[in-house]
């Protein structure tokens, strides 16, 4: 192994930049943040101080995880080494926890929609890439895995010969036959699911939402939910493949490998067949749109199995409750994870091919009086009320296409990011033509996902808006702020508070950080890799992550190119960053240019001014996935890497 390639800076941090001093800033106030909030809301063992125990649902394991999630990479970007010591140890005591109260079985949830499990299992994947050589994850991320290859037979949760999982709810016990395990199943009324309306529009008697209030009618619904949803595959299991990626980038096996292609083909062969959609009597059929994912397949391989024929209604389906929103997801979770472990480009036409379905049908619309079933989620887009806006169907019942709302540029950014393919970046492009307001602004909040500033980030990419980096940094930090100000003020009774009390609270924001440093978007909240152009080691510590008074900005991203600047803020101690290509080492390092002073720093000590700096770019040949950089005290260097990207095989392994 021939040595990795050092350069040094020599540019003098003369005028500090404002987004490196707000960067370390954030870095240091999220180190801090973690202990009140562990203080406030945890027993000593790492539990959550709540009920003792669970109600009779399946639902909401995941939300105990959720509360956690983003620690572990927030060390692999730079925080502190308690980070991923706590993330681990409220990993396991989460896991414990549901344990003993019912939803986990040897360490993996027993059963249920892979929806949620993606936002439990973003927790394990990135305590994997935090730390690939802790043994007992390593074993875990295997066994885990093993619950879809069928080598658990207490778990036998894919069929091989039809390509598909046998349930819509799975995991360590199996297919979880049914959506309920109450003997007589009921879907009732709730103030929390009003908005997502009827998950079915045929059933007697049912005609509206609040006819559920109706012990007959909530009876009804049940039984023909247990029926239509409780077996078969749906698309949301696409979200199981980062399980099995997981796998296969901490032991390189093959057999995950093919397990993902052959699972994801099978849902590419679905969504090109042509699958009528059979309509109730006096009603007009609805064939599926050619490319469209079916979003159920029963057990004998058929699309609509359960539905009578139609490619709609399954379970966290184009019906019910959020359509598009997360099968979006589940096509571009599917279609990365193929593309990683195969190389293959054409797995991402399957994410494509969906947003494109629905952006074909969009129009403008005034807001209000829009039943928007997530309006809670388009912060930006409903800002400015007084004029119509550019909104697609996100659902599609018996009575065609309804619940229009915006569209998010999450899912084509996601999309760009992995293939930097010019139509991708005008799929962005045509959307913010559509839009109404300013894709330039930052907007001071915080959602569950960690997301919703892809707009001014890509403004910021493509040289339209170069306050960003300061404006966004800025904000994120209020946002910390405002959280540990609410954990003060928490006169919550701890064991009665709802399952999603703890994940609002979270002082850890990561997606400034993931934009910033990494040159990413953030990950997709339901199961998604964290897919980068950068990431970085403390090459004297020997750990992931920026060195301490470090500071990086990803400032342009190309098919073929990276430019980033690193920063060391300390005018005491030098600093050893190593560049790594890719998040998984996936790609690699070509020729770099870079700046390097010619003039005399730090002059002569009885002139008042500064003398003035002058550099010039150099080049130095790399072609290695990694580039190590020394950083003297209060020094700066501008990187322009060439990058041939998805070259070499992915994989978890650390530089060393």
């Amino acid at each position: 192994m021939s040595p990795v390639i050092t350069l040094t800076a020599s540019v003098p941090l003369d005028a500090p930049p404002a987004w490196a001093v707000l960067e370390r800033a954030l870095f240091d106030l999220m180190d801090r943040s973690v202990h009140p909030y562990l203080e406030k809301y945890t027993r000593p063992d790492g539990t959550l101080i709540w009920a003792d125990e669970w109600k009779n649902s399946r639902d909401g394991a995941d939300d105990l995880y959720e509360s956690f999630y983003n620690w572990p990479l927030f060390y692999l970007l730079g925080g502190g080494d308690h980070l991923l010591t706590l993330g681990q140890r409220q990993w396991d005591a989460i896991t414990k926890q549901l344990t003993e109260l019912g939803p986990v079985l040897d360490e993996y949830e027993r059963g249920y929609d892979q929806f949620h499990q993606g936002e439990s299992y973003i927790y394990f994947y990135f305590l994997c890439l935090a730390d690939p050589t802790n043994e007992r994850n390593r074993e875990r991320a295997v066994r885990f895995a093993g619950l879809y290859l069928n080598e658990n037979p207490d778990a036998l949760n894919y069929d091989p010969d039809r390509k598909l999982i046998r349930a819509p709810h799975n995991g360590s016990g199996g297919p979880r036959w049914g959506q309920s395990d109450n003997p007589e199943p009921r879907y009732g009324w709730s103030a929390g699911m009003r908005t997502y309306g009827l998950p079915y529009t045929d059933i007697p008697g049912v005609r509206e939402y609040d006819d559920l209030k109706n012990s007959d009618a909530a009876r009804r619904m049940g039984e023909a939910m247990q029926e239509r949803m409780g077996k078969g595959d749906v698309v949301g299991n696409l979200m199981v493949t980062s399980l099995i990626a997981n796998a296969f980038l901490l032991t390189g096996q093959e057999k995950y490998r093919r397990w993902i292609v052959e699972y994801v083909d099978g849902w590419r062969k679905r969504a090109a067949g042509s699958t009528p959609a059979t309509a109730p009597p006096g009603q007009q059929e609805r064939p599926k749109p050619d490319g469209l994912l079916p979003d159920n397949v029963g057990l004998s391989g058929e699309v609509g199995e359960y539905l009578g024929g139609r490619w709609y209604g399954g379970l966290y389906g184009w019906s019910w409750p959020h359509g598009y929103y997360n099968i979006g997801m589940a096509a571009i979770v599917g279609g990365a994870n193929a593309f990683l472990l195969s190389g293959d480009k054409t797995f991402l036409q399957l994410a494509r091919e969906q947003y494109d379905a629905v952006w074909k049908l969009g129009e403008l619309r005034h807001p209000r009086g829009q039943a928007m079933s997530l309006e809670s989620h388009w912060v930006d887009q409903l800002y400015d009320l007084d004029q119509k806006i550019f909104v697609v169907p996100y659902r599609h019942n018996d009575n065609g296409w309804f619940d229009y709302q915006p569209l998010s540029p999450v899912f084509p950014a996601a999309v760009w990011n992995l293939s930097m393919d010019p139509a991708d970046w005008e799929r962005l492009e045509a959307l913010r033509r559509v839009e109404k307001y300013d894709w330039r602004r930052v907007q001071g909040f915080r959602n569950k996902e960690d997301n919703g500033r892809e707009q001014p980030w890509l403004r910021f990419l493509a040289g339209d808006n170069p306050e960003y980096p300061e404006q966004m940094l800025a904000s994120t930090y209020g946002q910390v702020c405002r959280r540990l100000e609410l954990i003060r003020q928490d006169a919550e009774d701890l064991t009665k508070v709802n399952i999603h009390h703890w994940q609002q609270l979270n002082p850890v924001i990561t997606e400034a950080l993931v934009q910033l440093t990494l040159g990413a978007p953030q990950i997709i909240y339901n199961g998604g890799l964290l897919h980068c152009r950068l990431r970085y080691f403390d090459a004297e510590r020997k750990r992931p992550g920026l060195p301490p008074d470090v500071a990086a900005l990803v400032s342009r991203l190309e098919a073929d190119r990276t430019v980033v600047e690193l920063v060391n803020l300390s005018p005491f101690e030098s600093r050893i960053v190593l560049l790594q290509a890719g998040g998984f080492g996936e790609h690699r390092f070509g020729t770099v240019r870079y700046s390097q002073r010619t003039s005399v720093y730090p002059g002569d000590p009885q002139a008042y001014r500064s003398p003035a700096i002058e550099q010039i770019t150099e080049e130095e040949t790399v072609d290695d996935v990694h580039l190590q950089v020394e950083l003297p005290p209060a020094t700066r260097i501008k990187l322009d890497i060439k990058t041939a990207r998805y070259v070499n095989e992915p994989s978890y392994k650390p530089p060393w």
